[in-house]
C-alpha cells in the first residue's frame, strides 16, 4: 500500500510539460507509424446491419437520402454520409436526397459534391437532391403517398418531370431503401411510423450517440435494420 502511494506521490510530481509530452507522443505515433500500433477494428453488431443491408441492394437500385442534421452535429453524422454515398455510388445504385431539416440543403450538398465527381456520377441520371420542405413528419407523410404533392422541382428549381431519374417515381413505395441521417426531430422515428414501416420499405438509419438508446428498440423489433452511431464527444 505504502508503495502505491509513493507510486501516485512520483506522478503527481511530474512536470507537466512531461505529461503532455507523453500524450503527444500517444497520439502522433500511431498517426505517423500505423504499422506499429495493430488494433484490430471491429464493427458493433448494429453498423455491421447497416452494412449487409446495404450490400444487399442490387445495381439499378433506388435509394431515399434523407438529411436530419446540422452544423453542429456534423462531426458525428457526415462521416457516415460520405461513407454511405461511398459504399451506394460503388454499386451503382440511385441516390434521391431529401431533406427534413434546413440545414439539410447545406449538408447534402456538400456530401453530394464531395464524393459524386469521384465516382463519375452525373446529376439526375445516378443522383438527385429534392432539398428541404417544412412540415416535419407532413413531409414525410406526403413523400409516402404522392412525392409530386410536395416537390414540383429539385433543390436547383428544375423541374422534376425534365429529370430522367425522376420518371415513375411516384412515392415511397418506388424505393428500395431508406436511410435516415438524423441529429433529432424530424427524423428517424418519423419516418418508421409514417412511411416505412406502414408501407413495408426497409431502412437504416446514422444517427448521434446520444439518440441510440432511443432508436435501439426500433432496431431490435426489426422496424429499423441497423444503426450507425455517432461518438460521443465528437
Amino acid at each position: 500500500m505504502e508503495s502505491v502511494k509513493k507510486l501516485f506521490v512520483l506522478l503527481g510530481s511530474l512536470d507537466r510539460r512531461i505529461i503532455f509530452l507523453i500524450v503527444g507522443l500517444s497520439v502522433l505515433i500511431p498517426l505517423l507509424k500505423p504499422d506499429w500500433v495493430n488494433l484490430s477494428i471491429r464493427p458493433r453488431p448494429e453498423s455491421q446491419l447497416v452494412f449487409d443491408e446495404i450490400n444487399k441492394l442490387n445495381e439499378g437500385d433506388k435509394v431515399l437520402l434523407s438529411f436530419e442534421y446540422s452544423p453542429s452535429t456534423k462531426p458525428e453524422i457526415h462521416p457516415m454520409s460520405i461513407a454511405l454515398l461511398k459504399h451506394l455510388y460503388a454499386k451503382n445504385i440511385q441516390v434521391y436526397g431529401f431533406a427534413l431539416w434546413p440545414d439539410g440543403n447545406f449538408m447534402s450538398t456538400e456530401a453530394f459534391s464531395e464524393v459524386s465527381d469521384d465516382y463519375k456520377k452525373i446529376y439526375g441520371v445516378d443522383y438527385i437532391n429534392l432539398g428541404y420542405k417544412p412540415g416535419a413528419e407532413a413531409v414525410v407523410k406526403g413523400i409516402a403517398s404522392d412525392i409530386r404533392t410536395l416537390y414540383t422541382v429539385d433543390l436547383h428549381g428544375t423541374s422534376i418531370d425534365d429529370i430522367p431519374m425522376m420518371k415513375g417515381v411516384i412515392n415511397i413505395e418506388d424505393f428500395d431503401f431508406v436511410f435516415s441521417l438524423s441529429a433529432g426531430y424530424p427524423g428517424s422515428k418519423e419516418w418508421v411510423q409514417y412511411a416505412t414501416d406502414p408501407k413495408n420499405i426497409p431502412m437504416s438509419t446514422g444517427g448521434t450517440s446520444i439518440q441510440v438508446t432511443d432508436l435501439l428498440p426500433y432496431v431490435q423489433n426489426g422496424q429499423i435494420r441497423g444503426i450507425l452511431a455517432g461518438m460521443p464527444g465528437a
